[in-house]
């Protein structure tokens, strides 16, 4: 993977999709949703194991800026605020690759917690 990088980072006009492509051809559509709920900062993944929180409400949310994090990251911000988020070139892919599969995790968690991805309360 070291040797895989992003080629292109493009989001689209309605701000709520994130084309990567990398250097190997591959590339991957995420939602700006997928991206916000799953985002790798300490506010959503916690500080250690088991912190994890589940983010309801954001069906509608767009990109509103990226910002390039050395040369291995990027760092996305949402309309909601939420700018902390840094995600690596491997986490992009790993989103790309198993998107579908974390976002069913995802809805499951919603379900299980009686929240949904159109109403905005306080993640837990």
């Amino acid at each position: 993977m070291s040797d895989i990088w992003p080629t292109e980072l493009r989001v689209s006009k309605d701000r709520q999709r994130l084309v990567v492509t990398f250097s190997d051809g591959q590339s991957f559509d995420l939602s700006a949703e997928l991206l916000r709920v799953l985002s790798p900062s300490a506010e959503v993944q916690g500080h250690g194991p088991g912190q994890k929180v589940t983010v309801p409400g954001k069906r509608n949310v767009a990109i509103i800026s990226m910002t390039p994090t050395g040369n291995y990251a990027v760092r996305i911000g949402f309309d909601d605020m939420h700018d902390t988020g840094i995600y690596t070139w491997t986490y992009l892919r790993e989103l790309g690759e198993r998107g579908p599969e974390l976002f069913s995790a995802y809805e499951d968690e919603l379900r299980e917690k009686g929240m949904n991805r159109d109403t905005a309360e306080k993640p837990r």
